[in-house]
């Protein structure tokens, strides 16, 4: 009788102690951790993020940069974190694409994370050095048939969603070109800038200041929808359905309680709809759109099949 009795106690102690962290969450500065170097979209709307979060929940919302493996160290580290909601990792669509791309993956990006939700859509560009003589898709593809495997391109890195967007546009244009994977869209630019790299693929954040510095020249944005900030043409206008943008989303560790998920993604709502958040995404070429936890995680279902398909059928493999 007395071992069922301290069995109840330690049932309820626990129930309450989840009941109390959830209540006070968060009490502590609360980790955001993101798989590319400082200066890349994704980063930038991290913290743009972060700090509303830090406004809204009274504790600070730190980011970390663990840069490498196309964004696989942020994730394991994430997901081997305990589980309290106090790391959390900013990802990508590229986190969909990893175990086509990646042996001996040590999570499984349905079932080690836990989605807070959507933060955004994050567009893609295509730019050139520019001596390259061309200055839209329709050009860019004459070009490359002309000089197959001549030209190379940067990305943030191998199995990133940059790294596959070029691979689909590759085999959508019947050309083909030599990827140079880098440690982060910030480590692209200057080579771009310097002729060191023709051609690159990377955030419209990254890629606006400098075309408007006449340092490089943007070829078209992977996404059919229009940008607000630069009149940029979609590659789509050149190649019917080309659709390559990333989703960012925010998600912990399995088995965080669901109260925390719920504080989160509230939180997250808020900031997604605060007027200075829009006015912050659209100047960095992104969408600020809230998808909850149940429809993140219903579409990472369909994103991985989609784009782990993508991988295999481009040929991707770890370089």
């Amino acid at each position: 009788m007395h071992g069922l009795f301290r069995v109840v106690l330690m049932a309820l102690a626990g129930a309450w102690s989840i009941g109390g962290i959830a209540q006070q969450y968060p009490a502590k500065p609360v980790r955001m951790l993101v798989g590319i170097s400082p200066g890349g979209g994704l980063d930038t709307g991290t913290r743009t993020v972060a700090n509303k979060l830090s406004e809204l929940l009274g504790q600070p919302f730190i980011v970390e940069n663990r840069p490498g493996g196309g964004g696989t160290i942020a994730a394991t580290a994430v997901a081997n974190a305990t589980p309290d909601g106090y790391t959390l990792l900013m990802a990508a669509t590229t986190i969909m694409v990893h175990p086509a791309v990646y042996a001996n993956l040590a999570y499984d990006p349905i079932k080690s994370f836990v989605p807070i939700g959507a933060a955004g859509t994050e567009i893609l560009v295509i730019a050139v050095n520019p001596s390259v003589p061309a200055r839209n898709t329709v050009e860019l593809i004459a070009l490359l048939k002309a000089n197959p495997g001549k030209f190379n391109y940067g990305s943030p890195g191998i199995g990133t969603v940059h790294h596959l967007a070029m691979e689909i546009f590759q085999r959508q244009a019947g050309v083909s070109v030599v990827h140079i994977p880098y440690k982060g869209a910030a480590l692209i630019t200057p080579d771009l800038i310097s002729g060191q790299i023709p051609m690159a693929i990377m955030s419209v954040n990254t890629t606006l200041p400098q075309v408007k510095g006449g340092k490089i020249r943007a070829i078209g944005i992977s996404s059919p929808v229009k940008l607000a900030v630069a009149d940029w043409p979609a590659i789509a206008e050149a190649l019917p359905g080309f659709d390559a943008s990333s989703t960012r989303m925010i998600m912990a560790p399995v088995g965080v309680p669901r109260e925390v998920v719920t504080r989160l993604s509230d939180a997250l709502r808020r900031t997604l709809a605060s007027e200075d958040i829009q006015a912050a995404f659209t100047k960095q070429g992104s969408h600020s759109q809230f998808v909850t936890p149940e429809d993140l995680a219903a579409s990472m279902r369909t994103d991985i099949v989609k784009w782990s398909t993508a991988a295999r059928d481009a040929g991707v493999k770890p370089e």
